[in-house]
């Protein structure tokens, strides 16, 4: 277990979205990416929904969870009135891993995980791609 102060963690988070090729943060819109300390209820409710993509898992831990419309299936109808939410869970991270570096690195894999889902990506391809 390593545990990270709420700022270190959001630094961490940012350090990750700036990792990203500028093409791909271009193409975020109406995307808000917030940091929790913890799931709840309502997350593993959106979780289970038959038309979600998945969320980051690690060992029973929810690490992350995109919620919204993934641009692959926007239509013209599509209004963006409400942000679709990418949120990362400080403590599962803490939890799940023994050090900086660690929490670090899983960090950074499920911000990619989860902006993966925004562009439509499911849990399976981007588990074979590494994230």
């Amino acid at each position: 277990m390593y545990l990270m102060s709420d700022q270190e963690f959001e630094n961490v988070i940012e350090e990750a979205l700036e990792s990203i090729p500028e093409k791909f943060i271009e193409a975020l819109e109406n995307v808000a990416i917030v940091m929790e300390d913890e799931p709840d209820e309502y997350h593993f409710e959106t979780l289970d929904e038959p038309d979600s993509l998945g969320g980051s898992l690690y060992e029973g831990e929810l690490l992350g969870l995109y919620d919204g419309i993934p641009l692959t299936e926007r239509d013209g109808y599509y209004d963006g009135d409400i942000p679709d939410v990418i949120t990362i869970f400080k403590g599962p991270h803490e939890r799940s891993f023994g050090s900086r570096e660690e929490v670090v690195t899983e960090i950074g894999k499920t911000v990619i995980h989860e902006i993966g889902h925004y562009f439509g990506i499911d849990d399976e391809r981007l588990h074979e791609m590494g994230y």
